[in-house]
């Protein structure tokens, strides 16, 4: 019994370690600059034990989690960010160590770009599910947390792996790359005078 409480706190401490954290590095995201941030929650379907929890309220948490993360890039060219919550779960409190659910979330993505006026990607499903900690691990994260704080924790993995899938789409097929001018200037040798 010993060795099997070692083993979840050891993992649970693992866990803790690689916690999404609000600030971290950029990605590399090319000339990616956010123009607007979209954010639906009027159809989320609730999952039959999770928390109550407002469609506003959905709605701000995702904002404000993809204002940090993509609002911080100021690139050349802008884009739209759609995000729709699809479903989710905030687990309830459970009982320490026996039944202690975890948070989730499911959003579709659609990321629209400004200038060439087009979806670079539409409906790109994601379910992301509420970090760990040593304390949520043991006593459950209904119990550790409140409804605020697994909003804003699942809001914040939203953001996250949004942020890395355009890294993604930005090295693989050249998202956010810097678009070449339509029409290049001309050399001066090359400007010619009208001999009229």
């Amino acid at each position: 019994m010993l060795r099997i409480l070692t083993l979840i706190t050891g993992l649970a401490l693992m866990a803790a370690c690689t916690q999404t954290q609000v600030y971290e590095d950029p990605e590399d995201l090319g000339q990616f600059k956010l123009r607007v941030n979209y954010a639906f929650a009027d159809k989320a379907v609730q999952g039959p034990v999770s928390r109550d929890a407002t469609p506003q309220e959905w709605t701000d948490a995702i904002q404000n989690a993809v204002d940090i993360r993509l609002g911080r890039y100021q690139g050349a060219q802008e884009y739209d960010i759609g995000i729709s919550l699809e479903g989710y779960m905030l687990a309830p409190p459970g009982i320490p160590v026996i039944y202690n659910p975890k948070s989730t979330a499911i959003v579709l993505v659609n990321v629209y770009d400004v200038n060439n006026k087009e979806f670079l990607a539409k409906g790109k499903q994601f379910q992301v599910l509420e970090d760990t900690t040593s304390g949520s691990a043991l006593k459950g994260s209904g119990n550790e947390r409140t409804k605020e704080e697994q909003m804003s924790g699942l809001a914040l993995k939203v953001a996250d792996r949004v942020e890395e899938w355009l890294a993604e789409e930005h090295k693989d097929n050249g998202w956010f790359n810097t678009r070449s001018p339509l029409i290049q200037p001309l050399e001066p040798d090359e400007v010619t005078q009208n001999p009229a």
